[in-house]
This record gives C-alpha cells, structure tokens and sequence, in this order.
C-alpha cells in the first residue's frame, strides 16, 4: 500500500503524464519521446519476464509503444497512462505466447503433495528475490498459463495495485485476488520442488 507521499507522487506523475498525452495529441513529438524515455523500462521489464528472451521483449517493447502512439486519442486521462501502456504490452505477450501454441501447467493441476509442499516455504516474495539473481524465476513464470504470469508480473516486479492490475488485464478485483492467491501458492510450491531437485512432467 502506498504511503500518502507516495500516493501524492504518482498523482503527480499521472498528472505530468496527461498534460503529456495532450502535448503529443496537439502535435508535440518531443512529449512523446518523454513518455517513452519515463515508461520504457517499466514496458521492457514487463515483456522480458512475460516472453523471457531479450529480442523478444525490445520487439514487443516496441510494438506496445507504436500501438500506443496510434491509439493515443482513445486514451482515457482518468486512467494511469503507465496501466494503460502495462495493459497493451501485456495483452500484446499474452497473444504472442498463445500464438506458440505450447502447453502449461494450470495452477489446478499441481498434485495435493506439491501444494502442501507450500506450507514449508518462505513466502513467495521472498523466493523471487532470493531467486533474482539466477534463471530460476524466469524459467518458474514460463511455465505458468499467460494471464496467471501476467498477474505475477505485474504485481512483484511493477507493483501495481489489486485495482491497477485488475483494470490491466479487463477484469474485476476479486479475480486478481483469486488468482494472485493460487499463483502464488503455484510459485511457492515449483521452488519447493525445484530446490528439491525434481521437476515436473510435460
């Protein structure tokens, strides 16, 4: 939960960001470009943890950017303009990674043993920062379904709000909670068993 300096910041943020948007709507370039420069790590980071390879994601980065450009007139200035740029960026992924036409494991079809396995872990936050410095994550969220990675993603490494991610990703608050809650539980129980040293049938 943000602090209220927090809360007073990133209304500021949104603020510079709208005044922004009209700049480039009224023919301002150069706003554009400061739109790009202040959101395109956020975007990157998003793809990269969503697509896992590095050209992948600048493309995809890319493509949410020009996208966003051509739509911009239909930008909703009581929105984030950061959501909104999230919300093109992760459903652009989602679309791409269906479009692989590879399978995942469902959240529903850990076995009762490998959930359990989550009441010894640490939580789930803590394992992904221990994880960072390795692979490991990266290859943890590729196996989830698009929309449960999308969730992860956009919770712990952009810190976006129940509400933030709900209005990203079209749905209501208490389907993010549900399954924020069940991805979680997923996450927990791979790093059981990948510290463990077994893996999970394809």
């Amino acid at each position: 939960m943000l602090t209220p300096f927090q809360q007073e910041q990133q209304q500021q943020f949104n603020e510079r960001d709208r005044q922004r948007v009209e700049a480039v709507l009224l023919g301002d370039q150069e706003a554009f470009t400061d739109l790009v420069n202040d959101h395109q790590r956020a975007v990157y980071n998003l793809t990269y943890r969503m697509l896992g390879d590095a050209s992948e994601a600048e493309d995809a980065a890319q493509e949410t950017f020009i996208r966003a450009y051509h739509h911009l007139a239909s930008f909703d200035s009581f929105r984030s303009f950061k959501t909104w740029l999230l919300s093109i960026a992760s459903h652009y992924c989602i679309d791409l990674i269906r479009k692989r036409r590879l399978s995942w494991l469902a959240l529903d079809d850990l076995l009762p043993g490998q959930l359990l396995a989550v009441h010894d872990s640490p939580d789930v936050e803590d394992q992904l920062i221990k994880h960072e410095s390795i692979e490991s994550v990266q290859q943890l969220l590729a196996r989830l379904k698009p929309d449960e990675r999308a969730i992860i993603i956009l919770r712990y490494w952009n810190d976006l709000s129940y509400e933030e991610i709900a209005e990203t990703l079209n749905t209501n608050v208490g389907v993010i909670k549900s399954r924020l809650f069940r991805a979680r539980q997923g996450l927990a129980a791979r790093m059981r068993i990948h510290e463990l040293g077994l893996q999970y049938a394809m």
